[in-house]
Formats: C-alpha cells, sequence, structure tokens
C-alpha cells in the first residue's frame, strides 16, 4: 500500500512531481498554448483547480503517515504515448486530448483496481479520485471530438491504443502506477 502512494506520488528533483500535479501542469499548458479555444480554457482552468486539491491532499496524507518524499524518475508510460502526438496543427491538439484521454482512463481503472485493498481512508481517497479521473477521461475526449474530425480521432485512438498496449504488456525496469509488466532481475 505505501509503495504504491509513493509510486503514485513520487518526487523528482526534490520537488513533489505526483501524478496529479503533472496533469494541472498539462491542462495548464493547454490553456497557455490554445488561448483561442474557449471551451478547452474553461474544461481545463477547471482541471487544473481539481488536480491541485488533490496534489495537496496526498502530500497531507504522506505527512501524516510519515512517508518520506523520494526521487523518482519520469515513468515511460506517459512519455511513451506522448511520442504518438502529431508535430502540426490543428492534430496536435486533436492527438494530445486523446493522449490525455487515455491516460486518465487508465487511471480511473487502476485506482478502481487499488481500492479494495486499502485501508478506509485511503479507500476512500482513490475512490474519490477515480470519479475524477472519469470525468476528466470523459472531458479530454469530448474536446478532442469537438476540435477534430472524427474520422481521424477512431485512427488516433487506434494509433494510441496500439501504443498503450505495447507499453503496458512491454518489461519495465521500475514499479509505477502506469508501468509495464515488472522486468525480471
Amino acid at each position: 500500500m505505501t509503495c504504491l502512494l509513493i509510486s503514485w506520488a513520487g518526487v523528482r528533483s526534490g520537488n513533489a512531481d505526483i501524478s496529479e500535479f503533472k496533469a494541472a501542469s498539462t491542462a495548464l499548458s493547454l490553456i497557455a498554448k490554445y488561448h483561442s479555444h474557449v471551451d478547452l480554457i474553461n474544461m481545463m482552468s477547471r482541471l487544473a483547480r481539481e488536480e491541485l486539491v488533490h496534489h495537496e491532499q496526498v502530500m497531507r496524507i504522506m505527512k501524516r503517515r510519515k512517508i518520506e518524499l523520494r526521487q523518482l524518475h519520469a515513468g515511460r508510460y506517459a512519455s511513451g504515448l506522448r511520442k504518438v502526438v502529431r508535430s502540426h496543427e490543428p492534430v496536435k491538439l486533436v492527438d494530445t486530448l486523446v493522449v490525455g484521454a487515455f491516460i486518465e482512463a487508465r487511471s480511473c481503472e487502476r485506482f478502481e483496481a487499488l481500492v479494495p485493498h486499502l485501508d478506509e481512508e485511503l479507500g476512500k481517497f482513490y475512490f474519490g479520485l477515480l470519479k475524477s479521473e472519469a470525468r476528466h477521461f470523459q472531458g479530454y475526449l469530448k474536446l478532442a471530438y469537438q476540435y477534430g474530425d472524427a474520422k481521424d480521432i477512431a485512427q488516433v485512438i487506434d494509433k494510441v491504443r496500439a501504443t498503450e498496449q505495447e507499453l503496458i504488456e512491454s518489461p519495465d525496469d521500475e514499479f509505477r502506477f502506469h508501468s509495464g509488466v515488472p522486468a525480471t532481475a
């Protein structure tokens, strides 16, 4: 249980670099880059605020449980998915939104699997995160369809799904919340 919380709440370069903080940062980056997309700005603004609250909640839980922060390098899951994002607009936005949807959906799935194995406090907390991740998944996907072509989005989803499958099924040297199969030593 502690290992999973620490894995999820990793530290990078001495700063809390947890998934919720990264998610807020991603949302703010999208706002800055796509400042003329009003619906995207509204959703990402709400998402960033919610993710920062989650970040603070994790930090409080870790402090109460006397779990020390430790350095973890970026995992390969999200960076592996982001490699499929095309570099030109307007498809870059759509690809980024689809990747965001996948990350949120996978978090939701993993929280659901984790909740029954946690103590009451953490179970309740992760269940709340599960519901948030489900909303975020739906929001990212809704925006992708709003700003993109349905046929192209279907192809992007297939491409991201195949990349994700490879990431999840291939050996991973580090145990993470979004890691693949543990590599044998």
